[in-house]
């Protein structure tokens, strides 16, 4: 059960730097959303799921679109089913009460929910700035009006605030000030090969080293779109391991099997598989 003089340590499959450790718990603290900025798989939307893992809180996650108003995101009327429940006259609902025809969003969850909850904003940069603004506006007041019943939502607990972004676009100022922040940088080889020890326990020392040094130098191909990340090279060991006729040395030598499971663009895929082929890594 979780204390409310917890701190976060780190999970099972989560490789925590102390930097990163004391700001997630720093921002618990004083009650204020932690921004987490980085390229696509450092470890940002793991993180949230980890600080639930850890505290044993449940996990709510509000993935953003560009297209999402906030009211989606704090509740959603029903009257599709509230004009069919009047039409047909066949539900066990009240049609006279609106509230039956009330479902909370995710932020509305996070409120609603009978104990401490992590609530993950994940990729808020595809929103507008109102969105984004409105937001925490709601999150520094926590509650909101539900119109339809001129009833104020309050949240029970304050929810362990966690937003992410892929700086895909500019974060407004009132927001970023609203915020603690932290950058996860992508893990340097030293850190890659603690993340991998966690997810392959057993693994042959000379296959993890040579894959992960092979994985470093195709990241660095010139005029690569969307770089290989943690995940594809988990992915990655994981095909190797699964092939009868891998060999780790074979690695060494230049000969690199699977780049459809580091590379997932065409223009990526055949830009990796032809400065292979020069180098004869084939």
């Amino acid at each position: 059960m979780y204390k409310e003089n917890s701190e976060f340590q780190g999970a099972k499959q989560y490789v925590l730097d102390q930097e990163l450790a004391s700001i997630v718990n720093i921002s618990m603290k004083l009650e204020m959303p932690l921004l987490l900025k980085g390229e696509p798989g450092t470890g940002k939307t793991m993180l949230a799921h980890a600080i639930a893992e850890n505290l044993n809180m449940p996990l709510i996650v509000l993935n953003v679109k560009s297209s999402m108003k906030l009211v989606e995101a704090l509740y959603q009327y029903d009257t599709l089913t509230r004009l069919n429940d009047s039409r047909f006259g066949d539900s066990k609902r009240d049609v006279s009460d609106i509230n039956e025809y009330i479902k909370m969003g995710k932020i509305g969850q996070a409120f609603c929910a009978d104990k401490r909850t992590v609530l993950l904003i994940d990729e808020i940069d595809k929103a507008d700035t109102d969105f984004q603004d409105d937001m925490l506006d709601v999150l520094d007041q926590m509650q909101f009006d539900i119109i339809e019943t001129d009833k104020t939502i309050p949240a029970i607990h304050r929810p362990v605030i966690i937003i992410t972004s892929n700086a895909k676009r500019d974060l407004s100022d009132p927001f970023l000030g609203r915020c603690n922040f932290h950058h996860i940088a992508f893990p340097d080889p030293k850190m890659m090969r603690k993340i991998i020890g966690v997810h392959f326990q057993e693994i042959d020392t000379k296959l993890a080293q040579n894959a992960i040094d092979s994985f470093y130098t195709m990241r660095e191909i010139d005029g690569i779109e969307k770089k290989p990340a943690t995940r594809e090279l988990i992915n990655w060991i994981r095909a190797l391991n699964a092939d009868p006729d891998f060999r780790a040395k074979d690695l060494v030598k230049g000969k690199l099997p699977f780049l459809g499971v580091l590379f997932k663009k065409s223009p990526d895929y055949e830009r990796a598989k032809n400065i292979a082929s020069r180098r004869r890594m084939f």
